[in-house]
């Protein structure tokens, strides 16, 4: 038997290329929505199987979407998150939610994610705890300023640095490195994800699964190939930072490219 969906995305295009990966999984998509209200109008008059939520979306975004579904009491659908930004993503797994989905979509991706919440579907487990989890972590998360400092280890010192000084930080060998205007030296958090969520949300910005930048630190945006870019920032060295495919959209909003 076909599960039901719904996509929930602001990209028309996303939304037909995850319609097109759905239907070739025998899922059927019973209906398209391009943001939050419209998600939060169809889960209820539908009660579709399965629900793929885009994260970023203008006005109600997708965590506000399962706040909305959770303080109105509605029978909570499967979820899987689909996002450009992976640092939600993460957090979205790690309080078990379905699963989630990186653009651009992947063929094998989209079947595991539709595979799992069948399993979940057939078991009958409920998913509203998981995601009252959710809300609160992220509201937790809001409601805690960020350190106003950072501490890096350079030459078997410990030195604090203004997150406004930092330029970038960049993992290789699960070592992170962290450039600054005025030293280069070495964070003690083990995945950019953890120093990230160290950090002001308003400044600092993943480009690339290896790097994070300092928006205000962007000095040039430099054309790269296919239609993808690179970014130079301004640190001593002007060390350029490859734009991920996933993070071009998120680049072109910045900047009004």
């Amino acid at each position: 038997m076909p599960i039901s969906a719904v996509i929930v995305d602001d990209e028309q295009l996303a939304r037909e290329e995850l319609a097109y990966l759905l239907k070739e999984c025998d899922v059927e998509v019973v209906a398209q929505g391009k943001n939050g209200v419209e998600a939060v109008n169809l889960i209820k008059e539908l009660a579709p199987d399965i629900v793929f939520l885009d994260v970023q979306m203008p006005g109600l975004d997708g965590f506000g979407v399962i706040k909305r579904l959770l303080d109105r009491k509605l029978a909570m659908p499967q979820i899987v998150f689909a996002t450009a930004f992976d640092q939600y993503a993460v957090k979205a797994f790690e309080v078990n939610a379905v699963d989630y989905l990186l653009k651009p979509f992947d063929k094998k991706r989209v079947a595991k994610a539709v595979e799992k919440a069948r399993r979940k579907l057939e078991s009958s487990s409920s998913s509203g705890d998981q995601f009252g989890t959710l809300v609160r972590m992220l509201e937790q998360q809001q409601q805690r300023p960020p350190a106003a400092k950072v501490l890096l280890k350079f030459a078997g010192r410990l030195f604090l640095v203004d997150q406004k000084d930092i330029c970038y930080a960049s993992i290789e060998d699960g070592i992170i490195t962290v450039v600054a205007t005025n030293m280069e030296g070495q964070s003690n958090c083990r995945t950019l994800e953890e120093l990230l969520d160290s950090l002001d949300p308003n400044l600092f910005w993943r480009a690339h699964r290896s790097y994070l930048v300092n928006i205000q630190r962007i000095k040039e945006v430099v054309p790269w190939f296919k239609s993808s870019y690179q970014i130079r920032m301004d640190d001593k060295k002007q060390a350029e930072i490859p734009v991920s495919r996933a993070q071009t959209r998120r680049l072109r909003e910045l900047f009004n490219l």
